[in-house]
């Protein structure tokens, strides 16, 4: 139980399943809202100021909603904010980058093949790249853009492919498209912090000293919150698919990523425009459909490169570290005999035909980068192979625990 890397894994298993919670909870707020503001509905008896009503059931119990458009005459003394979901989503999403891909950088952020970084090199480019996205994205909202919408997310969509382009030049492709999601991510949780909050504070602190508020701060809060509803549903992609090599790890994924958030508009306008009238506009599917066939053809296309390449690579020091571990060759032997056949760049298992996960264990490059893996999936726990179907026994996965170890200078 004292071991660390039994302990982080644990770690990032907890910040992972709080990331998740954090973002089912802002989410399902942010999905409540959009289809309560387009389901609102002009009624006779509306007080001053307001711009519609709807009425809903839930839970036994109905539920009489009104909305202003700036602000009501005067301000209720009970005002319940909607804030912390997208702050604690952010966050935890900013933790659980740390753990797995600034710790685990020479196995999950760097490939040496696209961008030999060191790792404080590839830290920085990730943490740098982040902000670059609001900068951007903030100062198109703050130009005349602001008044053409529709220009505005084409521009946005077009930042999207670039950053998706350019992180797939110099990271893994599980990274390149993880990172695209947080740097999405970043926009949104920076457009309630920076921009949706402020403006709806300043609103309160008019009606608190008796002023009337101005309405051009509703509209500007309104125009971001629109934006993170439509990149939501590509964000929720991006974070799930490190789970899919045939996502990340093929030659055309930065495109595969940007035709998701093409998808992303398509299924939202069809739900945005029901709620909002009864009725959804069901040439959206189709081209939902067409797109989603599109990156699965594109998926095709593999990108492991060959074998021979693969063992010609210059070994990192972090794989030279593992390489020259007592025991690698024993650990060498297990995974090519038990393991290969299906974590290979070519797998020959029947009915495997990309390796799970998008890992390779091939090569002794290949292995070593990958020990913390193994040490994990198929040393301390019986995860891999799966119902151990090639048979490790369990002096194997002793020997896979003492090679570990080893490398760690245990």
């Amino acid at each position: 139980m004292h071991d660390f890397a039994i302990l982080w894994d644990w770690a990032g298993f907890a910040v992972r399943w709080l990331h998740v919670i954090t973002a089912i909870a802002w989410i399902g707020s942010s999905f409540y809202f959009v289809a309560l503001d387009l389901g609102l509905r002009k009624a006779p008896d509306l007080p001053p100021g307001a711009h519609g009503e709807e009425w809903q059931v839930h839970g036994g119990g109905f539920y009489h909603i009104r909305k202003y458009l700036v602000a009501p005459d005067a301000m209720p003394e009970h005002l319940t904010w909607f804030k912390w979901e997208s702050y604690a989503t952010w966050l935890s999403g900013a933790a659980l980058l740390m753990i797995v891909y600034w710790v685990g950088a020479e196995l999950y952020l760097i490939d040496p093949s696209r961008a030999d970084l060191a790792v404080w090199q590839a830290i920085a480019l990730s943490a740098g790249s982040l902000t670059i996205g609001w900068l951007v994205y903030d100062r198109l909202c703050k130009s005349g853009l602001g008044e053409r919408p529709t220009l505005l997310m084409v521009l946005l969509f077009a930042l999207l492919v670039a950053m998706s382009w350019g992180y797939n030049q110099v990271f893994t492709g599980r990274a390149a498209l993880l990172h695209l999601g947080a740097f999405t991510a970043t926009i949104m949780t920076a457009n309630v912090f920076l921009i949706i909050m402020p403006n709806q504070r300043i609103v309160v602190a008019d009606l608190k000293a008796g002023r009337k508020p101005d309405p051009k701060y509703g509209k500007i809060a309104k125009l971001r919150s629109t934006h993170n509803n439509y990149l939501t549903l590509p964000v929720v992609f991006l974070m799930l698919s490190n789970h899919y090599p045939l996502a990340f790890a093929t030659e055309y994924s930065w495109i595969i990523a940007s035709l998701v958030f093409l998808m992303g508009v398509t299924i939202r306008h069809y739900f945005n425009t029901m709620h909002a009238t009864g009725k959804g506009p069901h040439w959206t599917w189709g081209v939902t459909v067409i797109l989603f066939l599109i990156l699965a053809w594109l998926s095709t296309a593999p990108m492991w490169g060959s074998y021979e390449e693969a063992e010609a690579r210059p070994m990192t020091a972090y794989e030279q570290r593992f390489a020259e571990a007592e025991g690698f060759h024993e650990a060498e032997q297990i995974v090519v005999g038990r393991c290969s056949m299906c974590h290979a760049r070519e797998p020959v298992w029947d009915g495997i035909r990309w390796a799970p996960k998008g890992v390779v264990l091939e090569t002794p490059q290949d292995i070593a980068q990958n020990a913390r893996a193994i040490y994990l999936q198929a040393g301390v726990s019986h995860a891999m192979p799966p119902a151990n179907v090639t048979d490790i026994s369990e002096e194997d996965r002793r020997a896979l625990i003492r090679w570990f170890k080893a490398g760690q200078g245990a």
